[in-house]
């Protein structure tokens, strides 16, 4: 990659955001002959689904697992069952008490970190990291991204795939007037917060099999042990993450305040377990908690300008998944 990758030519499609979302846009196009490029500011693609290396193990610090909802989405989680790449995990937690909470319906997880499936996924796709997004804007029926540092782009549409609030300062910056009832939708749509300890601790930790717990009542309520998921063999590190409300209570305190919250939380399960690193990850946007109902968003009277991701049409890595496909489908359809 050059300091500078102004082009001299018109792509199909700008993907901002190379999470599955993104990935599954880009795909459908370039399977159809569609010449593409994703953009994200991540040193790797994935967004949420991330995969951390903490000394001789790794971490699961996003999307932890994900279900399948839709015949649609079977088909691809079949594919990837098949491959290897996926595993049912669970069918449930509990709560870390006797009483087990099951269900019976399926968690599957990625072999070697949910990162994984984001690079699989990402396969032979143009795709530009570490790069930063500064506007996004419309000239002469063509559509231009603005980046720090790296020059311009230009294509004939354009996906936003991040968080919405993002994506809206994207178009702000780059001097896009939304129509009135696509901008009131978009800025309708709100996140839920997320503050997430991995612990890298000494010796093995017991939690319930298949080594994680879920419990919806406390400040902390998911603890995984990622040795025990399978894909942090040589040490064991604790993947913890906070609920919204208390995310937002510590959010602007110190990451040595926060861990040490953490630690004090979950002093019950570790006993006398040295933590011998701790790091934090905070998603600003981690899980949306109002949708847009549709899969996709056509901004009217911008030509080919779409907004997805997981706040369309439904949460969690399916609803990603299944926006990333109807927003490629939508510029097949307009190309």
């Amino acid at each position: 990659m050059t300091d500078d990758m102004t082009q001299t030519y018109v792509i199909d499609v700008i993907i901002v955001g190379a999470g599955i979302c993104g990935l599954m846009a880009a795909r459908v196009l370039k399977d159809a002959g569609k010449e593409v490029i994703l953009i994200d500011k991540g040193r790797s693609v994935g967004g949420r689904l991330a995969t951390r290396r903490i000394g001789e193990g790794a971490a699961d610090h996003g999307a932890q697992f994900f279900t399948v909802r839709t015949p649609e989405f079977g088909v691809y989680v079949e594919r990837w069952l098949a491959e290897g790449l996926v595993f049912e995990w669970s069918r449930g937690w509990t709560d870390g008490s006797l009483i087990g909470t099951r269900d019976g319906h399926p968690r599957y997880a990625v072999r070697g970190g949910m990162n994984q499936l984001a690079k699989h996924a990402g396969e032979g796709l143009q795709v530009f990291t570490d790069v930063r997004v500064k506007a996004v804007r419309s000239q002469l029926g063509r559509w231009y991204v603005d980046m720090e540092g790296k020059g311009q782009l230009a294509a004939s549409a354009v996906l936003l795939t991040p968080p919405v609030p993002q994506s809206l300062d994207l178009v702000e910056s780059g001097g896009v007037g939304l129509h009135a009832e696509d901008e009131a939708a978009l800025k309708a749509i709100q996140y839920e917060m997320c503050l997430t300890a991995m612990f890298l601790v000494d010796r093995p930790i017991f939690l319930p099999s298949p080594g994680a717990i879920q419990r919806e009542n406390a400040n902390i309520h998911w603890i995984a042990d990622n040795r025990a998921k399978g894909i942090s063999p040589e040490a064991t590190i604790l993947t913890m993450q906070a609920t919204g409300t208390y995310s937002r209570q510590l959010w602007d305190q110190t990451d040595e305040s926060i861990l040490n919250a953490f630690r004090v939380d979950v002093m019950p399960i570790l006993g006398e377990t040295r933590v011998l690193d701790a790091q934090l990850k905070r998603w600003r946007y981690s899980r949306p908690v109002s949708v847009y109902p549709e899969r996709t968003l056509i901004a009217r009277g911008h030509g080919n300008l779409l907004f997805a991701g997981d706040a369309f049409g439904g949460p969690r890595l399916e609803g990603a998944v299944l926006s990333g496909l109807a927003a490629g489908k939508v510029l097949l359809d307009r190309l």
